[in-house]
């Protein structure tokens, strides 16, 4: 007997060209099955993925994400559809028994296919974004079962005009499809157009009654102390004869240690009708002070697991149904005082400071361990909400089942852009796909998909663009709020929420209307180029209450330029000065394809890297764009923080991540290791931050929790290049109301008679009565008129550090914890000759290292000590990890998780952390963690 339940098809499938294949489908899934072998056509496939995807695992194509390759690789405008048609094979063993049923599913499949089982076919009808599901119960064999599907492009590839531009040349947009992959200003085109099946495939098998998209609504009374869940799904009867079911709900909750508690318990009996399909809404279920879902900052992701299972009377379980479920209420309206869009989450107003998101990979080879990766990177910026823009995907399940774990509120986009439909060179038809009908079926179909999630927020039309009148009206219609959200009362007269296609999240038709830029659909969005820091801070920079993109730089490490490029790519940006004295980057052909964004905005801005002096190579280069980077980001959130609810509502980064090997508007790159901007983020998004407004430099605390802050106190210090603090104030403050910004004292250090060009500032936020820090934010800083070229000969400063390593290995991931203190002292006078005795050693510093090991052999502490003979502070220090064993030239582990990253410490200062990592698949050695710092350039081992 088959096991009831569900079993994702993941391997074993093969590939090859439909042109290179000379039988059927129906020959292929009966009496030709193909093989690998040195003479075959066919070759192991990427599923879930595209043929694209496939053809790179396989080595047929170059990587086009490595270099100019991408240019090497066949485009479909030139080969014709036919070039990317192909087929996937793979086989399944399933035995069921009489009044079984088993389906054959399909999550999404780009464009359009013929499924074969055992030499039956099923036409699969178009559209990216739908699922199919199809009835295998009678065609099965007992042992093994074949099936060949033949996968077509979308119908519209559409060509990439020379000068490339949004969209290509549009034609993407007449389908329902993925609209970047005609190329953007941030991506190339993707040859293949993301053909393939993309998402999950599985067989699942049910009883005589089978379980479809059930709904989950909660409602709250009494300031969230009563609720009730309201439950309603489809119940298919697959047989002959009327079935008579139970129809049972439970709802478990999680303690501590793996213990559940079975909250709920419900069982209702049902009728349904041979061969019928029948709603069945529940009674709804009561409870007293749920345990809430809140978004990032604003408290626990508490879930419910939810499991609806069916019992079918001389049967037995016929199905069952789990998803994990947040009770929380989310609210939207336009704020009165700012204009801008403003969220309410269980009733309290949450402050957006979130980002744009594409998709996780250009060639869609999307799996759980990236997408757990990729949200908590925003989790760990601070971040409150990603938008899934509309000219890439709806997000997937397992995107959204890490929003809830991590508390990333979600904006998720229709498959509409102005650039693709409406504007642009060429101009683009303004009435989107040919098929209006297939884009309603495939967005109906994407709601019950994701609707169940408590990070989802709210759906819009398009981005900078409306929807046609008829689909936007039809969504306006089927993404109607019930009653009980407009009004906070559930009547009699109301019927349940769950039975709503949704219901419970507003519909806004466009990213630049109601309440988001200018709220007409003018174009207010932006800018996307290098901004000076302080303008974030002026009245003058943004007019509207809320921005859903604004853009900037996003350069990786050295490491990466060398990791995704070869030599010739490795060449730094020419820098041409203008006779207006601005300066103009020139970047190499290489950085020019993966869409560089340069430091300079000529006419505007001044270029940012050359304030710390001219880049001699590309670590030079790269490191220079680490300091403008977090310095640029942490600005942009602090501004838009400084004028939270008096002129802000939120503010969303253009763009959190690349799908791709781009070179501009990322916070990590699509290695996945961080840029210094995640840091920069990172401290200007934490709920309560200290912070100085660098337009009327004035310190701010910035609260955006619901708990006022009590018997607090700010120190500011100020650290010259020489290791002395000329300057040193205590702000004492009563109180720091909830949800409020509040402006405690002027930094009056720059104004003072013996300033220092370059300097350093610590804020420290910190409670009075036990001294513990609650916000730490270091600065550095010119006067006016002035750069930043004094931090280069500061470079050659010895700062004395010690770092204690604790490690923690459990299976295959390190934890450590570790503790670097910076032992200079400040003000502390040296011998001159003994210093430059001490400089002669060639290495600045001379390394002593010490390891105690405990008895449990997962455990290891480490003790390194640098020793240097200069005060002052250990600038910008960054953490790496680093595979001892490979022979590569990038030897980098990632992803790695810091809680901290690209800091810097004062005299006498010390700060702790934690790395945690999972180590390379038959890695023996112990990988290396390494430390490298402005004063630190060759760096040095701290672990391993």
């Amino acid at each position: 007997m088959a096991e009831i339940g569900k079993t994702v098809l993941d391997s074993d499938w093969l590939a090859a060209r439909s042109t290179e294949v000379d039988v059927d489908g129906v020959q292929l899934t009966t009496t030709n099955p193909p093989a690998l072998g040195p003479d075959s056509r066919w070759m192991e496939a990427v599923v879930p993925g595209t043929v694209l995807g496939t053809l790179v695992k396989n080595k047929v194509v170059p990587d086009p994400f490595y270099g100019l390759e991408n240019e090497a690789i066949t485009d479909i405008a030139d080969s014709g559809r036919d070039y990317y048609t192909f087929w996937f094979f793979t086989n399944f063993q399933c035995k069921r028994l009489r009044n079984q049923y088993v389906h054959l599913n399909f999550r999404a499949i780009n464009y359009s296919a013929e499924v074969y089982v055992n030499g039956h076919k099923t036409v699969l009808p178009k559209g990216m974004f739908r699922r199919h599901s199809l009835d295998v119960t009678d065609i099965l064999h007992t042992e093994n079962n074949l099936v060949a599907v033949l996968v077509h492009p979308p119908d519209h590839p559409g060509t990439i005009p020379p000068k490339g531009g949004q969209g290509g040349d549009h034609e993407i947009g007449k389908d329902v499809a993925a609209q970047y992959v005609e190329g953007w200003d941030w991506i190339c085109p993707i040859r293949d157009r993301n053909t393939g099946i993309w998402d999950e495939v599985s067989i699942s098998v049910t009883g005589p009654v089978r379980i479809i998209d059930p709904h989950l609504v909660s409602t709250f009374f009494d300031h969230y102390k009563r609720a009730y869940l309201h439950v309603t799904a489809e119940l298919e009867n697959k047989s002959t004869w009327t079935a008579d079911c139970s129809v049972n709900i439970q709802i478990t909750a999680e303690l501590e240690n793996g213990v559940c508690l079975v909250e709920h318990l419900q069982t209702e009996n049902v009728l349904i009708p041979a061969k019928g399909h029948i709603q069945h809404t529940f009674k709804p279920l009561f409870f007293y002070k749920p345990e809430l879902w809140w978004p990032n900052g604003m408290g626990k992701q508490n879930l419910y697991d939810i499991l609806i299972t069916v019992v079918v009377k001389e049967f037995g379980e016929s199905d069952s149904w789990m998803q994990p479920f947040g009770f929380r209420k989310i609210e939207s309206v336009i704020d009165s005082a700012t204009g801008g869009r403003l969220f309410k989450i269980n009733g309290e107003p949450i402050f957006i400071r979130g980002g744009n998101w594409i998709l996780s990979d250009g060639l869609l080879r999307l799996s759980k361990e990236r997408y757990r990766t990729d949200i908590k990177f925003h989790a760990d910026m601070n971040m409150n909400m990603i938008r899934c823009w509309g000219g890439g995907l709806a997000e997937r399940p397992d995107f959204y089942h890490f929003c809830d774990i991590y508390g990333l509120l979600v904006w998720q986009e229709f498959w509409i852009t102005g650039d693709v439909d409406g504007r642009g060179d060429p101009v683009s038809n303004p009435n989107g796909p040919l098929d209006h009908e297939l884009f309603l079926l495939c967005a109906r179909d994407t709601v019950k998909l994701l609707r169940n999630h408590p990070s989802l927020a709210l759906w819009v039309g398009g981005n900078e663009q409306v929807p046609p009148k008829d689909i936007n009206e039809a969504l306006k219609q089927d993404l109607r709020l019930h009653p009980y959200f407009k009004t906070h009362m559930l009547s009699d007269e109301d019927s349940d929420p769950s039975v709503y296609l949704d219901g419970t999240r507003v519909y806004i038709q466009g990213s630049m209307w109601d309440g988001f830029a200018d709220g007409k659909g003018n174009f207010t969005d932006g800018p996307y180029e290098i901004q000076y820091p302080e303008d974030f801070f002026k009245d003058t920079y943004y007019k509207y209450g809320f921005n859903p993109e604004i853009g900037s730089v996003g350069m990786p490490v050295a490491a990466t330029i060398r990791a995704t490029m070869p030599p010739e790519g490795w060449e730094i940006p020419l820098f041409k000065k203008g006779l207006d004295g601005f300066v103009e980057e020139v970047p190499n052909r290489m950085w020019d394809y993966h869409k560089y964004i340069p430091y300079s905005k000529p006419g505007k801005v001044h270029d940012q890297i050359l304030m710390y002096g001219t880049p001699e190579n590309l670590d030079d280069f790269c490191l220079k764009a680490q300091l403008v980077n977090y310095i640029q980001y942490r600005a942009l959130f602090e501004g838009w923080s400084s004028r939270m609810w008096t002129k802000y509502t939120g503010v969303l980064i253009w763009k959190n991540q690349n799908p791709w090997t781009g070179l501009r508007g990322q916070f990590y790159d699509h290695l996945l290791d961080q840029t210094a901007s995640f840091y920069g983020c990172r401290s200007a998004a934490e709920p309560v931050h200290v912070q100085l407004n660098l337009a009327s430099y004035f310190v701010e605390v910035v609260n955006t929790t619901s708990k006022e802050l009590s018997d607090v106190a700010i120190e500011a210090s100020v650290w010259d290049l020489n290791g002395n603090c000329p300057y040193s104030e205590v702000f004492k403050i009563v109180s720091a109301p909830p949800k409020k910004v509040m402006q405690v004292s002027e930094f009056k250090y720059p104004k003072s008679e013996n300033s220092k060009p370059v300097y350093f500032l610590l804020l420290k936020l910190y409670n009075v009565s036990d001294k513990t820090v609650i916000s730490r934010n270091f600065y550095w800083l010119h006067l006016p008129g002035q750069d930043y070229t004094l931090l280069e000969p500061y470079r050659k400063k010895q700062i004395p550090l010690k770092i204690t390593c604790n490690s923690v290995l459990v299976g295959p991931k390190y934890e450590l914890e570790i503790n670097v203190q910076n032992t200079s002292r400040a003000g502390l006078a040296k011998n001159v000759a003994q210093e430059d005795g001490k400089r002669n050693l060639g290495l600045l510093q001379k390394l002593f290292s010490r390891c105690v090991v405990s008895g449990d052999s997962s455990r290891a502490l480490k003790v390194v000590e640098m020793e240097g003979s200069d005060s002052g502070v250990a600038f910008f220090l960054r953490f790496s990890v680093h595979n001892a064993e490979t022979e590569k030239q990038d030897t980098r582990i990632l992803p790695v998780h810091y809680s901290d990253n690209y800091f810097s410490l004062v005299p006498g200062e010390s700060m702790s952390l934690k790395i945690s990592f999972a180590a390379p698949t038959g890695m023996k050695k112990s990988p290396r963690v390494m430390l490298q710092g402005w004063n630190y350039p060759d760096g040095f081992s701290v672990f391993g």
